[in-house]
C-alpha cells in the first residue's frame, strides 16, 4: 500500500464537503481546535453550498476535493461530515491525482466510500474524525491521542485499548485493517467500486441507528457477498442507537450470534466512526493483531503515514 504523507505542526489542511451540507458556525468551531492542533484549516466559498440533501452538485464537490489534492501547500483534507453523497464522487476523482497526493481525506459515516476508494486503488487511509459535531467540540467528541498517534506521527501506532472493548469470541489473528460503516460498504456491492477487503483482513464494522434486523440483513448481505471469506478477525463499533426499543434483542447479543461459526476474535465496542463518547481515529489499510482474550487490544503495527 502506499502511504499517506503525514501531517505535521503548521500544515495547512483543507476542510471539504463529500457529503451532506452542515451548520455553518461547524467551521469556525472547527477551524479553532485543528488551529489549536497546529493545523491551519482552509477553504474555499463552495464549502456552503447545498443542493437539497447534498453540500452541492457531485461536480462542486468533487472539484473541491482534486484542488486540494493538487494544491501543494495543502496536507491533508478533512470531511465536514458525512450524511450522504460522498459515492456520486467516486466517478468524478482522478485515481492518479490522488496516488501522486498521497493526501488523507479524514472521516467515517458516507465518507467510507470515499476510504474504500483510497484502498481500491492502493492507497491507506484514515477513518477519523471529521468537523461537525467532533473537531468542533474539541477533545470530549474525538479522541486527541489516537489521532496523533496515527496522522502526526510516521510510526506504527501501537496497541489501542480503549475501556469498554469486549470479546464477543476469543482468538488472536492478524492482518489488513479494513471497514468502515455498514449501511455504505454495503451500498458498494455490484458497482465497479464495491468494498474488496484485502487477504488476510481485520474488518471494522460500525453503524448507527439501525434496528438489529437490519444490521443482521445488511451482514447476511456482506455474508452472501463473500466479504468474510478473506476475514481473519473482526472488530465491531459501538452501534449506538442499534438496539431494539426495548432492548430486545441488543444488537451486540445479535453479533454475537451471527459471528458464532467464526474462526476469528471477534471485538465489540471499539469506539471508532458512530460513537456516544469521544471517537477513536483508525487507519486502514495497515497491518493490525487482534486480540480477543482477557485484556482485548488492537495493535496497529505499521504507520499508515509517512
Amino acid at each position: 500500500m502506499i502511504t499517506l504523507r503525514q501531517v505535521h505542526s503548521g500544515d495547512r489542511v483543507a476542510l471539504v464537503a463529500p457529503a451532506s451540507s452542515f451548520p455553518a458556525e461547524e467551521v469556525a468551531a472547527g477551524v479553532a481546535e485543528l488551529a489549536r492542533l497546529g493545523l491551519e484549516a482552509v477553504h474555499d466559498a463552495s464549502l456552503f453550498e447545498k443542493d437539497r440533501f447534498v453540500a452541492g452538485s457531485p461536480q462542486v464537490r468533487a472539484k473541491a476535493i482534486q484542488q486540494a489534492w493538487a494544491d501543494p501547500s495543502v496536507a491533508a483534507l478533512f470531511a465536514m461530515r458525512g450524511g450522504y453523497g460522498s459515492a456520486q464522487l467516486l466517478p468524478l476523482l482522478d485515481p492518479a491525482l490522488l496516488r501522486s497526493s498521497r493526501k488523507a481525506l479524514i472521516g467515517y459515516s458516507d465518507i467510507t466510500a470515499l476510504l474504500s476508494f483510497y484502498q481500491l486503488n492502493g492507497l491507506t487511509a484514515i477513518h477519523g474524525p471529521m468537523v461537525d459535531r467532533r473537531l468542533s467540540r474539541g477533545p470530549t467528541a474525538y479522541d486527541e491521542a489516537s489521532f496523533r498517534r496515527v496522522v502526526m506521527s510516521s510510526e506504527p501506532a501501537g496497541e489501542f485499548r480503549p475501556a469498554a472493548l469486549d470479546v464477543l469470541h476469543p482468538g488472536r489473528a492478524a492482518g489488513t485493517l479494513s471497514g468502515g460503516t455498514i449501511t455504505q460498504l454495503v451500498s458498494s456491492l455490484g458497482t465497479p467500486w464495491a468494498f474488496n477487503p484485502p487477504q488476510d483482513c481485520a474488518l471494522f464494522l460500525e453503524d448507527i441507528g439501525e434496528r438489529p434486523y437490519r444490521i443482521h440483513r445488511m451482514l447476511n448481505h456482506l455474508a452472501q457477498a463473500g466479504v468474510f471469506k478473506p476475514v481473519r478477525a473482526i472488530v465491531f463499533g459501538e452501534f449506538p442507537g442499534c438496539d431494539e426499543p426495548g432492548g430486545d434483542p441488543l444488537i451486540r447479543d445479535v453479533l454475537r450470534d451471527f459471528t458464532a461459526d467464526f474462526p476469528g476474535p471477534v471485538l465489540f465496542g471499539f469506539p471508532s466512526g458512530h460513537t456516544a463518547g469521544a471517537t477513536w481515529t483508525l487507519p486502514f489499510g495497515v497491518r493490525a493483531e487482534i486480540v480477543g482474550d482477557a485484556l482485548p487490544v488492537v495493535i496497529i503495527t505499521e504507520a499508515a503515514v509517512s
